[in-house]
């Protein structure tokens, strides 16, 4: 059994972003291992991919994306019936 809760947040480093670590961060308890992670490095970007991260900021929690960042993002189907290609 894991020790510590792992909180990882995915941030761009905007104040959204930053408010989210300050939340994660104000709710965490001792049972909970926050890391925050700059998607500016690619490494991190491969990683976020990996969890179908499509918009920010994002918690992952021991492995698993948080219900809250999941299924949003720009879809091209959205922004098509929106009027994205079509003349005025």
């Amino acid at each position: 059994m894991a020790t510590k809760r792992m909180i990882e947040i995915f941030s761009a480093g905007c104040p959204a972003c930053d408010e989210t670590v300050t939340l994660v961060k104000q709710g965490a308890c001792p049972s909970c291992a926050v890391t925050v992670l700059d998607m500016q490095n690619p490494e991190v970007a491969r990683r976020a991919k990996s969890f179908a991260i499509r918009t920010l900021p994002a918690v992952v929690m021991n492995g698993t994306l948080a219900a809250c960042c999941a299924g949003r993002g720009v879809d091209e189907a959205t922004l098509r019936a929106a009027g994205v290609g079509q003349a005025l």
